[in-house]
């Protein structure tokens, strides 16, 4: 992320500009295509949206030379594993699960460690590491004494579900992906092509920048315009921190401040309706729950989180005075309404076919794919240019094409965890070692399931540490009453955590380096800015009927200030530089309002 693009390199050659353009714009023709084209087998769809993730992944992550011809040649090799499962899907469909032959045992052998090499390409080790102690545990688990062995599975059993079926990388994850986070990938790339990611910037300086604090609320309203499409903590501070981080450093902000608030408002484009990371489609396929429904529940918490942001700027304006935006670096409120436009013209479409017309997430988000497309056409002086056009259209299909593979990459590597999960059982053993270890206590469990979180959130990304963590541990809490959708919330922010806590912090590290400060400062500041990430999973809990804004939002508003309230006390008497027992009091009574009233 602060190394230097692959892309750039590889894009010198007009011949590969060329090749990686048609390969985008076949991605996102292919994409958009299963939305109109009425039912594809999944083991049709599913493994071409594989076979289109394969060169980006392989190919342009490695900057040697020798990395770059074996990622061609891998490609090759699974493109022809993908081909055979593509061609045969009619029959190995009846095979049910079952591998018959050598072919079928060198191509599924083939496709699983393709995937694991795709996902130490894009993300590292840390995922493919996890996802090879579960193949390890599915073929010799056998042999693990007491309760958390298993009886063991035949070898063409075990591989065949993972790789010819819809237990493993062909699963309803892999369909998640193939299906919805593609298209909302492709939708925030066209928006990012245009004007859309400057009219973020413009709304939130005209919306926050005569402030005290200004620039660093500038940055947190940005970054929760532009998560809401990104999805990812460090593509937010590497767009909205280019232009944030050298106004806070040079109004006179400390380097320290200024990178950990745009590494927590970074953060908070995760938990930020209508993408969150692509942890919202994930939550539906997951729990059965509308996705409407599932950007109802989570929109409340996730402004509370950039509140208590907000709270802890003024904090630190109490501290050290934090100037406004100078009158010059004003936009001129026309051009904020102008800009605005680009955005707000396919937001509203999307948000108009899913609540008024009723349709799915993927034909709305395509409906607002098709605004944000034509609007490619003009800047923010409404002037006309096809070259303009040309070169944005060409930014659309290289993002676009990385963007959907990148993401692909992951959440293969994932199935194939939860494929051995379901094969082998191992999520229900740990469910009951959690029951067992919490002594049957919701509170403990908690507790237990959000250091699980961490750990995890630590190693892998967010939507993967959060499938993982939520096929293990979420039987566990719902067994102790909590609803689905409380448990998948719960889970999903605390394997959020790993973005501004130490020692890993991804969001820290960017935003750090990005204005030469040391990295531990910046994490303690983001710490303590972000305690929201910290306290909001667990208020949620008590306070449930913050997350039912359908259901009875009378209460879930009233939930909301109170809460809101709360995180408000905690923050300012965390960050203030004020009376010590005047600071402890805030705690406490914040700490009431979240837990006790």
């Amino acid at each position: 992320m602060s190394s230097p693009n692959p892309l750039d390199s590889d894009f010198e050659k007009p011949s590969a500009r060329w090749f990686w353009c048609l390969l985008g714009a076949a991605s996102i023709v292919f994409h958009i295509g299963l939305v109109f084209s009425g039912l594809v087998p999944n083991l049709v769809s599913r493994p071409l949206h594989l076979a289109l993730a394969v060169p980006w992944v392989l190919v342009l992550t490695t900057h040697s030379n020798a990395g770059r011809v074996s990622g061609w040649a891998l490609s090759a090799i699974i493109l022809s594993a993908v081909g055979y499962i593509v061609i045969n899907q009619s029959q190995l469909s009846d095979q049910y699960g079952y591998l018959n032959g050598f072919t079928q045992q060198l191509v599924s052998v083939v496709l699983l460690l393709g995937v694991l090499e795709m996902a130490r390409r894009a993300i590292g080790w840390p995922l493919p590491t996890v996802a090879i102690i579960a193949l390890i545990y599915g073929l010799y688990g056998e042999w693990i004494p007491g309760e958390f062995g298993h009886p063991g599975l035949p070898l063409n059993s075990f591989l065949g579900t993972l790789t010819i079926t819809e237990g493993g990388i062909w699963g309803k994850l892999t369909g998640v992906s193939v299906g919805i986070v593609a298209i909302f990938v492709i939708m925030g790339a066209v928006l990012n092509a245009g004007e859309a990611g400057q009219g973020f910037m413009n709304l939130a300086n005209a919306a926050a920048g005569r402030f005290k604090g200004g620039a660093a609320k500038v940055s947190v309203l940005s970054s929760a315009l532009f998560g809401s499409i990104s999805g990812s903590a460090s593509a937010n501070v590497a767009s909205t921190g280019a232009i944030t981080l050298p106004a806070m450093t040079r109004l006179g902000y400390p380097r320290s401040l200024a990178a950990a608030v745009e590494a927590v408002a970074s953060s908070g484009g995760q938990i930020m309706p209508p993408l969150m990371g692509a942890g919202a489609f994930v939550m539906v396929e997951l729990t059965g729950i509308p996705y409407t429904s599932i950007m109802a529940a989570a929109i409340l918490p996730a402004l509370l989180y950039f509140i208590a942001v907000w709270v802890g700027i003024n904090a630190y304006n109490n501290n050290q005075s934090l100037p406004a935006l100078p009158e010059e670096l004003r936009v001129p409120p026309r051009l904020v309404v102008v800009t605005s436009l680009f955005f707000l013209v396919p937001f509203v479409l999307l948000l108009e076919r899913l609540f008024n017309g009723g349709y799915t997430p993927q034909y709305a988000a395509c409906v607002a794919i098709l605004a944000a497309f034509v609007l490619l056409l003009f800047d923010a002086n409404f002037t006309f240019s096809l070259a303009r056009f040309a070169r944005r259209l060409e930014q659309v299909c290289l993002n676009g094409g990385r963007q959907i593979a990148m993401i692909a990459s992951i959440i293969l590597c994932a199935s194939i965890i939860v494929g051995v999960l379901g094969q082998t059982g191992l999520g229900v053993k740990i469910t009951s070692l959690i029951l067992s270890v919490a002594n049957e206590q919701l509170w403990p469990a908690l507790v237990l399931t959000a250091f699980a979180c961490l750990l995890l959130g630590m190693e892998v990304p967010t939507t993967a540490a959060y499938v993982i963590c939520v096929s293990v541990a979420g039987p566990a809490l719902q067994q102790l009453g909590l609803e689905p959708i409380l448990v998948h919330l719960f889970v999903f922010w605390f394997a959020l955590l790993s973005t501004i806590t130490p020692p890993v912090c991804g969001a820290v590290f960017i935003a750090a380096g990005m204005v030469n400060e040391n990295w531990l400062k910046v994490a303690v500041t983001a710490m303590a800015l972000g305690i929201g990430l910290y306290l909001i999973p667990l208020a949620m809990v008590a306070n449930p009927e913050l997350i039912r804004l359908e259901q009875t939002p009378g209460s879930a508003l009233i939930a909301f200030i109170k809460i809101a309230v709360g995180l408000g006390a905690v923050s300012y008497g965390v960050i203030a530089y004020k009376l010590r027992w005047l600071r402890l009091l805030l705690i406490a009574f914040g700490a009431t309002l979240l837990f006790l009233l």
